[in-house]
Order: structure tokens, then C-alpha cells, then sequence
């Protein structure tokens, strides 16, 4: 008989060692961190020593937890591989694409009619959110990654990189009471904020925008404008754009049906660059050939 700890706290050690936060993890498991914190306290009784070091912070794997996290993840992802392609329906059921909101709800939605009319025999099940969900548990087949470099420890393909500029509705500029000649123009209207919650100090931000705006031309006043709307969320301040009440810095990608339908227009013509869409999956998936054709398809529609 195999001697090994209870599934739960493998469940617990994988994820916590996979986020490195046994908050994060708690949040993946719908439990407390305490729980999490309990549940891996069991291993390292089975195993006679520590596997993270919690203090001081950040928190790291030990020698011992390094070694066990590859194996454990691994074994992981072989249960979700394995189960899956047991499914008697796997041909049948839709494939679970995930992508952050803002590209699920401006870009995939209104490209899905071209989608059933090249491939009506594979339907799709879209999950929109920006929490980054587990594709070896089996929460996803696929899943659509923002970021600045390619995912790691799965099979990743660069489908596309955007471009970050100034848009806004045509309506707000056909009331303006100044026209947009010069960067400083911009200044003059309400300037539309929503929060990078990844932190990235390059993110492309008014502040980013006009630093190297002034790089060019020294001339627009260094202001200390606050911004007249701020959102959390990136659709919500897409939608103020839209809806006439401001000037965002949004991506090319996510805002291309308005841009393309005149709903939106640019406000000035200086860019920052972006991120880079990745359409990743675990390897060996029971459903490679329409991820495959997920992916080409993506691609052709650029």
C-alpha cells in the first residue's frame, strides 16, 4: 500500500508553491489560509522538515520543497490530462477558452460570428475573468495570457502584441472647445485612469505618456492634473470613453471594433507599446486539434 498524505494537502502544497502565497492559494481552493497553512504543516510532519520559509518575507521553497513541487505539479497535471481524455464526450464538448475581461468582451465576443462560420462543428464555452486560472486542474482548455514574456512550464504560442495611444469618442471632440493639434491639447479634456493591477512600472499610463510626450516637446506644462475619472476595471473605463465622457490611453487590440466601426477614433497619434496576447495549454491536450485551429483562426483575424 502507498503510503502518501491526504490529496487536500498535496492540493494545498501545489498551489501554494505554484503562487508562492498561501493567500492566493487559499483564494484558487475556496479555503483560509489558515487551512492552507495547516494542510502543509501535515506533509512536512510526513516528511520530517520544512518545506517553505516563512520568515522573513517573501516566501520560498526549502531544499526539500523544491525538490517536491515539480513532481506534485506534474502529477497534477497527469490527473487532468488523463481524466479528460477518459471523457466519453471530450469530442462533444465545448472548448473553454480563457481571457482576461476587457479582450473576452471587446475583441473575442464580436469575432465569435466569423468563428461558427469557419468552424460551426467546434462550439465554445468563452470565461472571461482576470484571475489566472489553473489550466492542469482542468479549469480551462485553453487560455488567452496578457504579459510581457511568454508563459512558462506550458505550451505557448504569440498570437499578437498591442499598441497603447490616446482614444476617445468623436462626439467629445466635435464639442470640444479646443481642437487636438499638440500633445498639450489633450490636457484640456477629462483624462480617463483605470488601475494596472499587475503593477508593472512600464504599464502604459497617462503619467508614462506624457513623460515622453515632453521628452519630444519640452513645451506642455508639467501638471499636476488629476485624473477626472478613475475605474478599477479596464472595460468600465473603455465604456466612459465611449460614452463621450474622456480621453483614455487604451490598447489597440481591445478598442479595434469601436476604432474600426468610428465609434472610436484616436486622439493623438504618440504610442507606448504593450503586451503580448499568448494562447497557452498544457501539453499532449485531448482537444490539440481544436486548439490548433482556435489558434490559426485567432491569428487570421489580425
Amino acid at each position: 500500500m502507498r503510503k502518501l498524505p491526504p490529496l487536500g494537502s498535496l492540493r494545498a502544497f501545489e498551489a501554494a508553491a505554484r503562487r508562492m502565497s498561501f493567500r492566493e492559494a487559499a483564494n484558487e481552493l475556496g479555503v483560509t489560509p489558515t487551512a492552507i497553512s495547516h494542510q502543509i504543516r501535515m506533509i512536512e510532519v510526513i516528511c520530517g522538515q520544512p518545506l517553505f520559509r516563512r520568515r522573513p518575507r517573501p516566501l520560498v521553497l526549502t531544499g526539500a520543497g523544491e525538490r517536491l513541487f515539480p513532481i506534485i505539479r506534474n502529477g497534477f497535471d497527469a490527473f487532468a490530462t488523463a481524466i479528460a481524455a477518459a471523457s466519453a464526450n471530450v469530442g462533444q464538448r465545448p472548448l473553454r477558452v480563457t481571457s482576461p475581461n476587457a479582450f473576452a468582451s471587446r475583441w473575442l465576443v464580436p469575432h465569435l460570428p466569423q468563428w461558427r462560420e469557419q468552424h460551426p462543428d467546434i462550439p465554445l464555452e468563452i470565461i472571461g475573468t482576470d484571475l489566472v486560472l489553473d489550466l492542469g486542474a482542468g479549469s480551462a482548455d485553453v487560455a488567452i495570457r496578457y504579459a510581457r514574456r511568454m508563459p512558462s512550464n506550458l505550451v505557448a504560442q504569440e498570437l499578437f502584441r498591442d499598441t497603447f495611444f490616446p482614444v476617445c469618442s468623436p462626439q467629445l471632440l466635435a464639442k470640444g472647445a479646443r481642437r487636438i493639434e499638440r500633445a498639450a491639447d489633450l490636457l484640456h479634456y477629462p483624462l480617463i485612469h483605470f488601475d494596472w493591477m499587475n503593477r508593472d512600472r512600464e504599464a502604459p499610463t497617462w503619467s508614462r505618456w506624457l513623460a515622453m510626450a515632453r521628452s519630444i516637446n519640452p513645451d506642455i506644462p508639467d501638471t499636476n492634473k488629476a485624473w477626472d475619472l478613475s475605474f478599477r476595471e479596464e472595460l468600465h473605463a473603455v465604456d466612459a470613453v465611449a460614452a463621450g465622457q474622456g480621453i483614455a490611453i487604451c490598447s489597440d487590440v481591445v478598442v479595434s471594433h469601436e476604432l474600426k466601426g468610428g465609434a472610436l477614433v484616436k486622439a493623438h497619434g504618440l504610442s507606448l507599446p504593450g503586451y503580448g496576447f499568448y494562447l497557452v495549454y498544457i501539453p499532449d491536450h485531448p482537444q490539440q486539434s481544436n486548439i490548433e485551429a482556435f489558434s490559426a483562426w485567432m491569428r487570421s483575424m489580425v
